[in-house]
């Protein structure tokens, strides 16, 4: 995997970015997927980096409330 050089808010210039997880190359978060998690070789500033998933809003179908019973 390369690692791509970003704009460091800590250092203030372009450093390389690295990703660091106990596992080369598994994301426990995005399990089989390009993790967004980047961390700063020079400082150690995490970064998130790429697209993030946006979520999808619930469809909700409208429902008729009961009318309740009283026993008389």
């Amino acid at each position: 995997m390369s690692q791509p050089l970003g704009g460091c808010p800590e250092c203030g210039g372009d450093q390389p970015f690295e990703q660091v997880h106990a596992v080369a190359g598994e994301c426990p978060d995005v399990p089989g997927g390009d993790c967004p998690e980047w961390a700063c070789q020079a400082c150690g500033a995490a970064l998130i980096m790429g697209t993030l998933p946006v979520a999808t809003p619930l469809l909700t179908r409208p429902v008729q409330a009961r009318q309740s019973v009283h026993a008389a």
